[in-house]
């Protein structure tokens, strides 16, 4: 997994490395020769320099400011600069360029040094400013008589336009090579960013540069004098510390110190500008914590914010360096994989994140578990905008977490944001108000006597402009808007109105209704069916209640509670699409469930695929052996039919029974049925309508 991540990380950096390494081979090359040429031409004359103790102290001044950054923020972010270029400037000025140049060299190899920098990169720092005091101080010389040997620290007016050219010479170069080596370095456009970084530190080094000639000024005067130059240093430094924390609280999380959303997005942006320029990838994980609501309702929010922090800490930790963790508000954190070259690079980091999470965290002295569903979108397979990068992984995360597949890439029919679902989410409560939902209902038959024993209520909305929607349609958006729970009670008000109309009509049908997660969560839904069979005077055992293996996965313990006290009222307990999540049957034994329906993807082709019906029939005589009933569905054809009845399978439903309608057209059906013969050669097939 971080391999694969690795290996991405490794072709970029391979691919710039050749250029970046001859760019700093020349920049040293170039340092050592000036440093050699200067030393050649100039340096003996410093033993006869006047005022020696004005050169000791700045070169001391110098090296201490390389030593001690000035915290500065640049294009929104934390930086530094440093304020030796004042006194490396003072010492050009005033004794020329090698005393200038070797105080650089000799404060910026110091610095990097204890910074633990790579070889080449000290070296590269301290030939950059040779070259660019040798330039300055070309300049210098060619505007003006400075350096003045027996007199240093003396100026006159005329030299101070001289020394205000060599700044901006001083400024250019300098900003120029750095640009070289990060535009190499990060594969970005030189020029524009030579450009940007000129202009963006152009007020801070020029107010340093300018404090230059003062300091050889008040030199000149008396070296009592100095230290009261230092007074406008501090000021920089401390307004350059206030700078940092007023920057730092308005992009970054308070609880954890992680980035928000505002700086988040500012990266994501970042990245996919720089992988359009590589025409590499990158991508954006979105990821919401499971069941930290009940941490927060449970033990209160000191213990929920204690839980964030950990969680911050080991994302931080699980995560690289050169990824960012950004806590964008409640339990919710953003991932941007900035080397993430495609989107199985992205899934396979997720799945790390995950196992990392599903580690137990302790809580002053409490063991708290809890995962997370992550969503992933990778640029440029699901977009080119940071905004629709995030929205997209926001939307995949959703789809992980009402799924509970734990982490989903985006996938297009995931998008409940098109125009027309927009405008099914607004009509979708009127909808319910005004009677456009109907129900249809798909026959369930006993497998052995082919007798319609029950029936699945299947909602569908008669939508006045697009015709009949299926719950695909819809359902989705209820569960996102809220309605669910509404929705729900309708369709369990209407099914159980329909089944006393069949009891009255003498056929005493079960009929099955589908919990989504949220509505078999539900507090009510305890208190509401109970209501309902008795308003419709309907017996508990004819309901029956669909849930989802992954809906119980999502929460077990609380699960097994519901189910519980859905199992006191006496209705039937189903599993739904058995098989596709991750329980087992030896999770069943601990659930008060009567019946699990085989999913469809193991029916279907089960005839032909061994694998398939060695599934089926294991699950059959497993769940027999806890005493559990099997309904089969996806039967559509006659082959399956008797398949599943050798096999030992109680009931079947699908296409080769019947497709789901509405319930007048199936009482007809019923009412013209043949009567089920009970023996095994000769009993009819089990279907009421042609396939």
């Amino acid at each position: 997994m971080v391999t694969a991540l690795g290996a991405g990380a490794r072709r970029v950096r391979a691919a710039v490395a050749e250029p970046l390494s001859r760019y700093v081979a020349v920049v040293v090359l170039g340092g050592i020769v000036t440093l050699a040429a200067t030393f050649a031409a100039s340096g003996f004359d410093l033993v006869t320099a006047g005022r020696p103790e004005v050169l000791f102290l700045l070169v001391a001044c110098a090296v201490a400011a390389e030593l001690t950054p000035l915290k500065v923020v640049l294009r929104r972010a934390e930086g530094e600069i440093t304020a030796s270029n004042t006194f490396a400037f003072a010492l050009l000025i005033c004794y020329g360029v090698l005393p200038a140049a070797l105080a650089f060299a000799l404060a910026t190899t110091l610095a990097d040094t204890l910074l633990g920098k790579s070889l080449s990169r000290v070296a590269f720092n301290a030939a950059q400013y040779a070259l660019t005091v040798a330039g300055a101080g070309f300049v210098l010389s060619l505007l003006t008589a400075l350096p003045h040997t027996e007199a240093p620290t003396r100026l006159v007016p005329s030299d101070l336009l001289g020394i205000a050219a060599a700044a901006l010479v001083f400024h250019a170069l300098n900003s120029t090579f750095v640009a070289g080596a990060i535009a190499l370095s990060e594969r970005i456009g030189f020029w524009r960013y030579l450009a940007h970084d000129l202009f963006t530190q152009a007020s801070t080094a020029g107010m340093l540069l300018g404090l230059s000639p003062v300091l050889v000024i008040a030199s000149d005067f008396s070296l009592t004098v100095l230290p009261l130059l230092f007074l406008p240093l501090l000021a920089i430094h401390r307004g350059g510390r206030q700078a940092i924390a007023k920057e730092h609280q308005a992009l970054h999380d308070a609880l954890t110190g992680l980035p928000n959303r505002v700086l988040f997005r500012d990266r994501v942006q970042q990245a996919v500008r720089a992988a359009e320029r590589r025409s590499g990838g990158c991508a954006v994980m979105i990821m919401d914590l499971n069941h930290f609501k009940e941490v927060n309702d449970t033990l209160g929010h000191h213990h929920g914010d204690v839980l964030l922090r950990e969680v911050a800490v080991r994302l931080t930790r699980t995560l690289r360096s050169a990824d960012t963790v950004a806590r964008l508000g409640g339990d919710e954190f953003g991932v941007l994989l900035p080397d993430a070259e495609s989107a199985a690079d992205a899934l396979a980091l997720a799945q790390v994140v995950q196992t990392a999470l599903r580690e137990p965290f302790v809580v002053d002295g409490l063991t708290l578990e809890i995962g997370a569903s992550i969503g992933i979108a990778s640029h440029p397979e699901h977009g080119g905008h940071v905004e629709v990068l995030i929205q997209r992984a926001d939307i995949a995360m959703y789809s992980a977490k009402g799924g509970g597949r734990g982490c989903a890439l985006y996938e297009s029919d995931q998008d409940n944001y098109s125009p027309r679902r927009l405008a099914l989410a607004g009509e979708l409560r009127s909808a319910l108000e005004s009677g456009q939902l109907v129900l249809h209902y798909q026959p369930k038959a006993d497998v052995v006597t082919g007798r319609i024993v029950g029936v699945e209520a299947l909602v569908r909305w008669n939508h006045p402009r697009h015709g009949l929607l299926g719950p695909e349609e819809f359902v989705p958006i209820a569960e996102q808007t809220g309605l669910i729970v509404p929705l729900t009670h309708w369709v369990l008000d209407a099914a159980i109105g329909q089944c006393r109309v069949w009891k009255d009509q003498g056929f005493e049908l079960s009929v099955a209704v589908n919990l989504s997660a949220r509505s078999f969560l539900d507090a009510q839904l305890a208190v509401n069916i109970p209501r309902l069979l008795a308003e419709h005077g309907v017996g508990p055992t004819l309901l029956e209640l669909e849930v989802t293996e992954s809906t119980i996965m999502l929460d077990p313990a609380r699960a097994t509670t519901t189910l519980e006290r859905l199992s006191e009222i006496g209705l039937t307990l189903s599993i739904d699409d058995f098989g596709t999540g991750y329980s087992s049957l030896a999770n069943l034994k601990r659930l008060p469930v009567d019946m699990i329906k085989i999913d469809k993807s193991f029916v279907l082709e089960m005839t032909t695929e061994h694998s398939d019906a060695a599934i089926v029939r294991s699950t059959i005589e497993l769940a027999h052996n806890l005493g559990l009933r099997v309904i089969a569905e996806g039967v559509e054809d006659r082959q399956s039919r008797e398949e599943l009845g050798r096999l030992g399978c109680d009931f079947a439903q699908g296409f080769y029974l019947s497709r789901p309608m509405a319930a007048d057209k199936l009482t007809r059906k019923l009412a013209s049925a043949p009567a089920p013969d009970d023996g095994v050669d000769e009993r009819p097939p089990l279907r009421l309508v042609a396939g």
